[in-house]
């Protein structure tokens, strides 16, 4: 059985943490966490890396163990390459929309227990709304008007920990 990811988008913004992984979780931590293809990219110095999912992504740094320190979902990849999400559904079992409207998105944050406040920010093409609490912001598209291979107006661009 799939689950819309909204639940857990919305439980991300007011979580800093994605299927549990946040903010100072081990390298293994988001092993055990999310069992789908990735590639890693591994700075020159080899101080950072992040692990890449295709839509999704953990940016980790070096240490005596790796350790997040950051991550994002790219919701606009999903515009004109679905079958990131179809890999990730197989997966993990949640199904990431092709666009999902903010106000959808607000919809399912705002009937969690104690959500954090949000800061609105206008950023031009982009509305920002930022968790600080949780390290959490969420970019909507401020620009273009129709779907297509693109994001619509008060569609969600992406949602980025750090």
């Amino acid at each position: 059985m799939t689950v819309s990811a909204a639940g857990p988008i919305a439980s991300f913004i007011a979580s800093g943490r994605l299927y549990g992984v946040g903010i100072d979780s081990t390298l293994m931590e988001l092993q055990q966490a999310i069992s789908c293809d990735f590639v890693d990219v591994v700075d020159e110095d080899g101080d950072s890396m992040r692990r890449d999912y295709g839509f999704i992504e953990f940016y980790l740094n070096s240490g005596e163990n790796w350790s997040v320190s950051g991550g994002a979902i790219e919701l606009h990849r999903l515009a004109a390459h679905g079958d990131m999400a179809d890999r990730w559904r197989a997966a993990m079992r949640d199904d990431f929309p092709q666009y999902l409207a903010w106000d959808e998105l607000y919809g399912d944050f705002s009937k969690l227990p104690n959500p954090p406040a949000l800061q609105n920010i206008d950023q031009g093409d982009f509305q920002e709304y930022r968790a600080s609490a949780t390290k959490v912001s969420v970019l909507v598209n401020n620009d273009h008007e129709e779907r297509d291979e693109w994001l619509g107006h008060g569609d969600v661009w992406s949602v980025s920990l750090g």
